[in-house]
């Protein structure tokens, strides 16, 4: 599925500033959880599944792509949730609620057992519970993941000199570095503090011309502070596209903080890749207004 590249007017009279909306891909399966999960649920199907189980936190996009996708494709849904306390507050959680309407039954853990959820112990545990499954990592990220997120990059993109996007678990990254052309070059702005996160993305991706660029994280993952939500609310704005605050928020102000310092070359054509999360803004809205912030504007 291709989609439309979106010129983002700021006035930069030296760069041409563009945003690929994956984010309107699927009004409930958008950006790149599309991506990640296509070629799993087709896996899933070959291996005759009928179940999927997967992690997450409280306000986790791949944990309502996945109850969606499962509702939709006719399979049971299992999320393992991150935070024992959230099992009495879950009908509070937008995103919660979401899932438990698509039919996703919900595990509530520790936080120490959520750590082991790559372990293979903890997986047999989940196993003898709940029975045969297919599992998707946190995320969504795997071999599938990457390979639907290397078709993001269409050959009309090939005009482009640089490709941003915000980075969580080094998926959707990976794909896009795969997928790139030679003479351009991949920016990831990660979402959260994390040294691990070019060891990750190295498992999947060739060496070439990409970089992590840190310092727009804001705090950390799901941090948000006052500058980032007027921001987003200005950019809305001026362009009419909502970003999240979790990831795509990051990512764009990096962005421009960059054309603003002169990072990019004269005559650089850049391309953003707004991989959706819109989803969780109601939730993070709430959270806001308890700590009496600024909300931020999705709506028309």
């Amino acid at each position: 599925m291709e989609t439309a590249n979106q010129i983002i007017s700021y006035g930069f009279q030296d760069v041409a500033l563009f945003i690929k909306r994956e984010d309107l891909i699927h009004p409930f399966i958008s950006g790149n959880k599309y991506r990640k999960l296509k070629y799993n649920l087709l896996r899933a199907k070959s291996e005759k599944k009928k179940k999927l189980l997967t992690f997450g936190g409280a306000f986790s996009n791949h944990i309502a792509a996945v109850a969606f996708a499962g509702k939709e494709q006719g399979l049971e849904t299992i999320g393992i949730i991150r935070g024992e306390e959230l099992a009495e507050k879950a009908s509070q959680n937008p995103t919660l609620q979401f899932a438990k309407d698509c039919g996703m039954q919900l595990e509530f853990v520790s936080r120490a057992d959520y750590r082991l959820k790559s372990e293979t112990g903890f997986l047999d545990k989940l196993s003898a519970q709940f029975g045969d499954f297919y599992l998707i990592p946190e995320g969504g990220t795997n071999a599938f993941a990457i390979r639907g997120c290397e078709e993001i990059l269409t050959q009309k993109d090939a005009e482009f000199d640089f490709i941003c996007c915000a980075v969580g678990t080094g998926g959707t990254i990976s794909g896009l570095i795969s997928s790139a052309k030679p003479h351009q070059k991949v920016l990831g702005f990660p979402a959260l503090k994390a040294d691990f996160l070019q060891e990750e993305i190295c498992k999947f991706a060739p060496d070439g011309n990409w970089e992590l660029v840190k310092g727009y994280e804001f705090g950390g993952y799901g941090k948000i502070s006052e500058e980032l939500i007027l921001f987003i609310n200005d950019f809305k704005a001026r362009t009419n596209v909502p970003l999240d605050p979790v990831y795509t928020g990051k990512m764009a102000f990096g962005v421009i903080d960059l054309i603003q310092k002169g990072y990019f070359s004269k005559g650089s054509q850049i391309l953003m890749i707004h991989t959706g999360g819109l989803q969780g803004i109601p939730g993070m809205n709430s959270v806001l207004k308890n700590k009496n912030l600024p909300l931020i504007d999705i709506y028309d």
